[in-house]
Parts: C-alpha cells; structure tokens; sequence
C-alpha cells in the first residue's frame, strides 16, 4: 500500500494537537482519511499500540471537539511491512461547522481543506455552513459569538419575576440541544451585534437635524433607553375645557410601545443595517429592516393576522409580558388613535417596514388656527379640502371673488404654513399643507 497525502488524505507519524484541525476540516468537507504511523513522504513507522493511540484521539474529539463528532469516526487497524498502523475514516458531518471548543465559532477554531492543508475557515464560509446545516431562519442559527454575557437579560426577567437559569434558556431556545448559544442568545446578550438609530428633525423633513443617537447592546437595553429617549420628546400639550385643563401628549403612549415592540420583534435580523427612528415636529417614523413574511399581505397585517418572523423572539417578549398575544400590536396602535382624525400609516416595500405615527397635537394646533381664520379663508379651505389643488382662477370662480382678494387671501394662508404653492411649468396651483 503506498501512503501519499491529498485532499482526502492526511499522514501522522505520531498524535499531535494538530490532528484536530485536520478532523475538523474533513468533517467540515466531504470527509477523508487520516493516518497514523506514517510519515509526510510516506514511509510507515508503526505504532507500538494502535489501542492506547485510538484511546488518546476518542478523547481528544469529544473533549476538544464540538459539536459532538464522534459518531462520524470510524477506526481500523491495518497492517503494513509487520508495523501496525492506525486508519481513522472521518465522515462528513450532519452538524457542520465543527470547531476547536476553545476557540469557538471563528476562523481561528474552524478548519476546511484546502489543498493538502488544513486552514481557518473564514466568515463566510462559517455562515454558509450553519446556513446549511440549521435553515433560514436567524434566531435558531448557532451564533458565531459564543463567548455571551446576560447581565440585562437576567435583571429584566428578575424584575418581572421569571426565572432566566440554564434551563430556561435551553427552553426559550437561547442554547440549543448541544449547549451551544444560537442567536436569538446573541441577540438578548451584551455582545449583540444590531443596533437601533434615531434621529431628530427640525420640521417636517430631514433638512436639520437636532440630535441622534445609536443605541447597542442588548435588546433589553436598547429597548429601554430607545423608549426614554423617545417618551423625552412625547411633549404634553394643555388645553382647558372651561375650568377643567386637559393635557394631551403628542404621541399615545400604548401606540409608542407597540410601534417599537414591532420594530424590534419582526425586524429580519440577517440584514445588517440598523432600524431606524425619525422623529419630527408633526410625526414619528419606525422603520424595520425587512418586508412582510412570505405570504402575508398588509390586508391580512390589518386584519389582525400575524406570521412572526421571529417565533422565538417573540415568545420571550411573551413571557416577559412585554406582548399579551400575537397579532394584536397593530391594532393596538390604531385604537390608540380612535379619537384622532389622522391615523396612523404602514407604509413596506420588499426589504423594510414602516409604521407612521402622527402628532395629535399638531393636527389639534392646526384645527385650531382653523377656527381663527376669516369665513372667506375657511371657505378657501374647505375648497381645498374638497379638491385637492386649485388654481388661482378656479377659487376665484367657485366663490366669485376678484383676482386681487384671493391673491391677498392665499398669501396670508400661505404665511401661516396652511397653504403651500406648487409650480408645474407655467401652471400655478395651491393645496393645503398635509398634517
């Protein structure tokens, strides 16, 4: 029998701590063989017991080894020139990528076959491995992380009181079956890698900003300070009904909550882009990475009808009793607004989600300067409410004024930003300004 290294064959004259890396890169590939008592240029030495040799690999795979590799081994002594040598045929593995369990899931603990050698695996083959051995779904994936620290995770279920021990997290599915943190762990840990973005505006557009903030860490954390950051500018707004004052915040509280609570639980996590929050004088914008899940229509989103992206997620947010059921999370938002004329808009395109609060103070500060306006202005706005865009000459002939009062009259409309002009060539039209 001649001995020669290949793609599918490695040699060892004695147990080495590299044998590791060469199990783990067959494993990781289309398997191999690897022999003991044999030197690189093919000259066989023997082993004096091929029984304490076998002992000594076992031992080294299942300590050393993860996940659990040892099914995929088999061990054959065979003898060659009166010198036994031993013969280790690795299989292809059913629970790819397998690593060095100090090293954890990193190039620096991951090995594939390249050539004759045994080299780090990089990022992405790791991912594509995983990919293929655990599905599509993110959360339920191992996480590349497994070095995990839950110091928010376990103050929150502590100050709700649940417990958050190692069965719990085998159960919410933060560890899978072999131990190992997948990433939804990731996800509820310090380490976690997603982030949200918010960003205040002047005014009703992204021209100035006034402040912005990134906030990381764990969900719990980020779900927290995201929600003070934001409460901070729910600004409260005091009316009186004769001697009885009313305070209004801009934004209902509960449609707040859900909207954030959306954002954060439906979000596709195998997109690395931050969600983002756009606060502005008249709205608050929640954009999610991540269209709707397969199958579902907003239609449906409407109706009530909920398929979670992540089940997992979710399910700890329930326990938490930071959601009552599945599904109910929009509707929330709009009962929220029930005495609003202006609701809330959900706005997607194939990759994101957008849900649009509006503030109910500026829609009650612009009923208002309504209320002031002359009879003649109102009934120039309610023209435009009627039609949409109107013509100098148009408002001129439904109300049957001269040329010189419309024009004064919709130059003081539109000084108090209630009216906007709009040019399309030589055509002037006037609308009102949306709220």
């Amino acid at each position: 029998m001649i001995f020669q290294e290949s793609e599918t064959v490695e040699l060892k004259e004695i147990v080495v701590d590299d044998i590791k890396k060469e199990i783990i890169a067959f494993a990781n590939g289309e398997g191999g063989r690897l022999y003991i008592g044999v030197r690189d240029d093919g000259t066989v030495t023997g082993l004096e017991s091929v029984d304490n040799v076998s002992l000594q690999i076992s031992n080294m795979v299942r300590d050393a080894i993860k996940p659990d590799l040892t099914m995929f081994l088999h061990y054959k002594t065979i003898e060659i020139e009166e010198k036994q040598v031993l013969e280790i045929e690795i299989q292809r593995g059913t629970e790819r990528p397998y690593y060095i369990a100090k090293k954890g899931l990193r190039p620096e603990g991951v090995y594939v076959r390249q050539g004759y050698s045994s080299v780090p695996a990089n990022d992405t083959a790791i991912r594509r491995m995983i990919k293929e051995t655990d599905g599509d779904r993110f959360e339920e994936m191992r996480s590349l992380e497994q070095n995990l620290t839950f110091v928010e995770a376990s103050r929150e279920f502590a100050r709700r009181n649940v417990e958050f021990g190692l069965q719990q997290m085998k159960t919410l599915k933060l560890l899978n079956n072999d131990g190992i943190y997948t990433n939804l762990g990731l996800l509820l840990s310090e380490q976690c890698k997603h982030t949200i973005k918010v960003a205040v505006f002047q005014g009703t557009d992204q021209s100035v900003f006034k402040d912005r903030r990134e906030f990381s860490g764990s969900f719990f954390k980020q779900l927290n300070e995201v929600y003070e950051y934001i409460d901070i500018h729910n600004q409260t707004q005091s009316t009186f009904n004769k001697l009885l004052r009313v305070d209004t915040r801009d934004y209902p509280e509960d449609a707040l909550r859900e909207a954030l609570l959306n954002l954060m639980v439906h979000r596709d996590y195998g997109f690395q882009a931050s969600a983002l929050i756009s606060i502005y004088e008249d709205r608050i914008e929640f954009v999610s990475v991540g269209g709707l899940v397969s199958g579902i229509d907003l239609e449906d989103i409407m109706m009530g009808i909920s398929v979670c992206r992540n089940q997992n997620l979710a399910n700890v947010f329930y326990r938490l009793q930071l959601i009552e059921a599945y599904g109910t999370g929009i509707r929330k938002i709009l009962n929220a607004y029930h005495d609003v004329k202006q609701k809330p808009e959900i706005q997607h395109t194939q990759n994101a989600f957008k849900i649009i609060l509006p503030n109910r103070n500026q829609n009650l500060e612009r009923k208002e300067e309504y209320e002031v306006l002359s009879k003649t202005e109102q009934q120039i706005i309610e023209l435009m409410k009627q039609n949409g865009k109107l013509s100098r000459k148009e408002i001129e002939t439904k109300l049957e004024l001269s040329t010189s009062t419309v024009l004064r009259l919709l130059k003081k409309l539109t000084e108090k930003n209630l009216v906007v002009q709009n040019r399309e060539g030589r055509k002037v039209n006037y609308h009102l300004i949306e709220n």
